[in-house]
């Protein structure tokens, strides 16, 4: 057990979490909860940003993955304020509250700090590290430090970094340690010592001015899950709530404590490759259609995505092609061939139209056949139109949330496996 993971579990059982784990809030963008929140949108309003936003994340994941191939033109794999989930974390001792943009695809933690004169416009108020007692700078030969993609050494042997975004985004500051408290499920709270973050002192780019920061739950070493390490098994997981319950909240659990258990838990190789968490697609289902994993994407390797961060799932254009003509091939409505729609692999007009149903649709990961019904499928976009929620790109695939909703997905990355098991995300 690495000494970092090790005071880090002592920590958590002196401030009375549990053994086998601990839960957190994950806050839709859309929610009511989220300083995203737009009371004037319509839901389909938000589904169009979401849809959007979808066809904008595989070309920067793309972008962003050349970097751990030896493009240092692009330093980090993070995606800027594309993401759809958000936490809430108090650093330092007072606590100061960072609302934090969350996503498995990227490892830094930082947020904004004073002083901050060349970041972007935040609405809320800056961590001041001076304020703070449980702060440390952390020092140019420190092991984090070496763990930054690129660092520089200040003239008083800081750590600094510089994070710079596939779309130009950056945030520049020193590597520093701190306290980090969350609130669990239950109103509990968890005080988690000396977790490396980086204190920004400059950043700009896409970000949202009402979000203060990040939480990495990637696979890198200086990701929240790396960090907590032995701690939790290696282990973490989400349900996430169907979009439809605004009330309802989704959970992020770190460790044991809820872990996908049944008769009917599906569990497939989980393969990290560019900072990402890749799994294994051989194919799609549909009625009696069979629809194989093709060139480029081939079946028997890691081909696909898993992420939290994206709404529609994403397939190379030849699967969303035959995924949306078996559809259409079953469904008994008639179809929307709106140029707006052009995002989705197939929609259909459901006005006037009785009792029509959708086909459950099967992903075929290896050794996980997992059968989703139309909630996790399809999405009303417009009045009265429905569509597959399924996108295309030539860059990747990416396994979306929607299909993510209602399952218990755990990440166990120490046997290197992916489980689903059916819940209801809003009594998780």
């Amino acid at each position: 057990m690495k000494p970092i993971a090790f005071a880090i579990f002592l920590a958590a059982v002196a401030a009375g979490a549990a053994a086998d784990g601990f839960r957190v809030d994950l806050i839709h963008r859309d929610s009511p909860r989220s300083p995203l929140y737009d009371p004037s949108s319509t839901a389909f309003d938000r589904v169009r940003a979401a849809a959007e936003r979808s066809a904008l994340r595989p070309s920067r994941v793309a972008r962003a993955g050349l970097a751990a191939s030896g493009d240092t033109s692009i330093e980090a794999q993070v995606l800027p304020d594309l993401t759809e989930y958000l936490i809430e974390v108090e650093l330092g001792t007072p606590k100061f509250k960072v609302v934090a943009i969350v996503d498995t695809g990227s490892d830094l933690i930082w947020a904004n700090c004073k002083p901050c004169t060349q970041c972007y416009e935040q609405t809320p108020l800056l961590f001041d590290p001076k304020d703070s007692s449980t702060y440390r700078d952390l020092a140019c030969d420190s092991r984090p430090c070496k763990e930054l993609p690129v660092s520089g050494c200040s003239s008083n042997s800081k750590c600094q970094y510089q994070y710079i975004y596939g779309d130009g985004s950056q945030v520049v500051g020193n590597l520093a340690s701190e306290t980090f408290t969350f609130t669990t499920t239950g109103s509990n709270t968890i005080a988690i010592p000396s977790m490396t973050f980086g204190c920004s002192h400059q950043s700009g780019g896409i970000f949202s001015k009402r979000t203060g920061g990040l939480v990495g739950l990637g696979p890198g070493q200086l990701s929240l899950v790396s960090q907590l390490g032995s701690s939790i098994d290696g282990k973490f997981s989400y349900c996430l709530v169907p979009l439809s319950q605004t009330s309802a909240t989704s959970k992020l659990v770190f460790g044991d404590g809820s872990g996908a258990s049944g008769s009917d838990v599906l569990t497939t190789p989980l393969t990290i490759q560019d900072s990402f968490y890749y799994l294994t697609l051989n194919g799609i289902s549909v009625g009696d259609t069979n629809i194989s994993a093709t060139s480029p994407t081939t079946s028997g390797s890691p081909n696909i995505i898993i992420d939290s961060g994206t709404t529609l799932n994403i397939l190379s254009p030849e699967m969303a092609y035959e995924l949306g003509k078996a559809v259409k091939d079953i469904v008994n409505l008639p179809v929307a061939n709106d140029p707006e729609l052009s995002t989705y692999a197939a929609c259909f007009h459901v006005k006037g139209s009785r009792d029509y149903k959708f086909p459950d649709i099967t992903y075929n990961f290896e050794g996980a056949p997992l059968k989703l019904g139309p909630l996790n499928t399809f999405l009303e976009v417009a009045q009265d139109v429905v569509c597959l929620a399924a996108s295309s790109s030539v860059d990747l695939q990416i396994f979306g949330n929607v299909a993510q909703q209602n399952l218990h997905v755990e990440f166990d990355l120490v046997a290197n496996e992916l489980s689903f098991a059916q819940a209801d995300c809003t009594d998780f």
